[in-house]
């Protein structure tokens, strides 16, 4: 499902920190159903997989994302043993507005790789900039459009700074992290869980 050897072929950008863009990540003939099976989400927030309805060309692709196949080319690509990480998947659905503010990611996360599922992407806005700095949007390495197949991968760091400018509206992006130990993964998904609940009793609930 997934096309690794781009991955590989990729070249990793170290300004400014360590960085990979790959475009048709996941192979042309399985793209049109992973689209279509992604999951209903009607409000902002990120979701663990576990409490969302998708379809079965989606739950494949969580299982190649999660594999041991990825997991050793990132090893390679970004020279890093992740043997005994454990990975965490999240699903984002809708953007409010109030996402894409500068940040780094948590400390918590070695590696964060972004697959974006969007069948089309025309706006400025809700495009990820890879930032030099903590206080410029403008100042920005690269930029990468959230359409269909296109992955980023980095190396979280003090540095990493990133983010995009406003978008409200539907922005569909899959999240997985290689974090430091399993207690991140409990916690983490566990405040998701609960966030979750809180939006299906309330859905106006932030």
């Amino acid at each position: 499902m997934l096309n690794l050897d781009r991955l590989r072929a990729a070249p990793l950008y170290r300004d400014p920190f360590d960085f990979l863009v790959v475009e048709d990540f996941v192979r042309h003939d399985e793209l049109p159903f992973v689209v279509a099976d992604f999951p209903a989400i009607r409000s902002q927030g990120s979701f663990p997989v576990d409490v969302l309805r998708s379809g079965p060309a989606f739950g494949r692709l969580v299982t190649a994302l999660t594999g041991p196949p990825l997991r050793a080319a990132i090893e390679e690509k970004f020279e890093i043993d992740l043997s005994g990480r454990p990975t965490m998947v999240t699903v984002r659905g809708q953007s409010d507005g109030k996402d894409g503010r500068i940040h780094t990611d948590s400390a918590t996360k070695i590696i964060t790789l972004l697959l974006y599922l969007n069948p089309s992407w025309n706006c400025v806005e809700g495009r990820l900039r890879l930032l030099r700095n903590a206080a410029d949007i403008e100042n920005y390495a690269r930029e990468v459009t959230p359409v269909a197949g296109n992955v980023l991968a980095f190396r979280r760091s003090a540095t990493s700074f990133h983010g995009h400018l406003p978008h409200v509206g539907e922005r569909r992006v899959v999240q997985l992290n290689w974090v430091t130990e399993p207690a991140v993964v409990r916690r983490e998904l566990s405040r998701h869980r609960w966030s979750a609940r809180l939006k299906t009793l309330n859905p106006f609930a932030r």
